[in-house]
């Protein structure tokens, strides 16, 4: 690492820390040649791979400025934008790739944004995945009326005082109970 100050092309790591919550890390380092000491920060490259076949950094901004439009005139404040931009972030960097279809990043976007606001969720989702029709409008609703309901029968649960109405079996969420029966979305025909 070239010293800012006089360009010596090597330098000493003083200390180092994470930064970021993990994402980064920050290192003090000091100049064997001038003697001051300087802090770089390391982290790893996160490329979009854009439908052009063109890459460029990911970009929180840009996660929250999309994300933005889709809030418009809803009570969405920045620190819930900021919140959503690193959730998606985590959510891209646990694939583990350097470089990630930014199809990939749009997806990462719509479960955390159903959950802040349903109606930008249907805006953003209408424009993401293409509605074409009306009837794509409503197949979304049906989706997230059933989202809804397999979240708040997940919410309304508690495996404390969860029983089996049969047979007074107390179940208490472990591998042998039975998994909850599956949401069916009827289809728009």
């Amino acid at each position: 690492m070239h010293c800012p100050f006089c360009r010596h092309p090597d330098s000493r790591v003083v200390d180092s820390r994470e930064a970021d919550d993990g994402a980064a890390i920050r290192r003090r380092r000091s100049c064997p040649e001038c003697g001051r000491r300087f802090t770089t920060v390391e982290t790893t490259a996160l490329a979009v791979l854009k439908r052009s076949g063109t890459t460029e950094p990911f970009s929180r901004a840009k996660v929250i400025d999309g994300v933005r439009k889709a809030c418009s005139g809803r009570p969405v404040d920045e620190d819930a934008l900021a919140q959503l931009a690193q959730q998606v972030e985590e959510a891209v960097r646990s694939t583990g790739a350097a470089e990630v279809p930014a199809h990939d990043v749009g997806l990462a976007i719509l479960g955390p944004l159903r959950d802040l606001d349903e109606v930008a969720y249907m805006r953003f989702a209408s424009v993401y995945r293409g509605f074409d029709s009306l009837d794509d409008f409503e197949a979304a609703v049906r989706e997230l009326r059933a989202y809804q309901q397999l979240a708040s029968t997940a919410a309304a649960y508690d495996p404390a005082t969860a029983y089996d109405a049969v047979t007074a079996v107390p179940h208490f969420g472990a591998a042998h109970d039975p998994a909850p029966p599956p949401v069916h979305v009827p289809s728009a025909t």
